[in-house]
């Protein structure tokens, strides 16, 4: 792993706000940082560094890093120091099928086991969020437009009510995240997401369960085409 300690993020990571616990500002912005490649897999992080960037003392940095190895995007090795965890291809994989299997579930039933009245407020909130999108879009902002990849799925999964399916949906995509990431920089990737979300919401709205599955699995097995890539392009970049 590299040896060189990496704490370069934006310049506004480091203006904290007093009425936010530090921990989870800190956490936000490191794991910005992580999700936009800005700390590459395999860098080193310093808790010290770290703590006089944000201006705080290393407690907090503490938490934050402990918060970002409980999802997988820190490793901290005793002895050696915490890095950037590196890509791992079947955590990745593994990721993708278990997301698969629960979003394939969730469209299917807001298909058929929502009335009409609901699906409209589906296809209203997500017609907002993909409106959002075109706008990051258009203005090459990966960051946010991730972000709102992430709203467009959890909005999906909250109109079932079933409590835990957003949260397990957001346990098991840390993994993809960061080549989702880096995804965005293919040529007509915006575009791409852009019409498999507009798909997915006409499945939704016509009541087909098996039109709005079959929508979200071509969604979800996107990713196996820039896995073909990247590993190609950055193999220091996995395990």
């Amino acid at each position: 792993m590299a040896k060189q300690p990496v704490i370069s993020m934006r310049t506004d990571a480091k203006e904290l706000s007093y009425d936010r616990p530090a921990a989870s500002q800190i956490f936000g912005f490191i794991r910005d940082a992580i999700i936009g490649m800005e700390l590459l897999p395999g860098q080193m992080i310093s808790e010290t560094a770290l703590a006089q960037q944000f201006g705080v003392s290393r407690t907090p940095v503490r938490e934050a890093l402990i918060q970002l190895s409980n999802i997988g995007f820190v490793e901290v090795l005793p002895q050696r120091g915490t890095y950037v965890s590196k890509f791992s291809m079947d955590k990745i994989l593994e990721a993708r099928f278990i997301r698969e299997a629960l979003e394939v579930a969730v469209v299917g039933h807001l298909a058929i086991n929502t009335d009409e009245a609901t699906r409209l407020e589906v296809v209203a909130a997500c017609d907002k969020i993909i409106a959002d999108q075109k706008i990051a879009a258009a203005d090459d902002d990966a960051l946010a437009f991730q972000n709102l990849d992430d709203n467009f799925h959890q909005t999906l999964a909250g109109f079932t009510h079933y409590a835990r399916v957003a949260s397990l949906i957001e346990a098991e995509k840390a993994h993809m995240d960061r080549v989702r990431s880096l995804s965005l920089h293919v040529s007509g990737q915006y575009k791409r997401i852009l019409s498999q979300h507009a798909g997915i919401i006409k499945a939704i709205k016509s009541g087909s369960a098996e039109k709005a599955a079959a929508a979200m699995s071509v969604h979800l097995k996107d990713v196996y085409n820039i896995l073909e890539v990247i590993p190609q392009e950055h193999p220091e970049y996995f395990e």
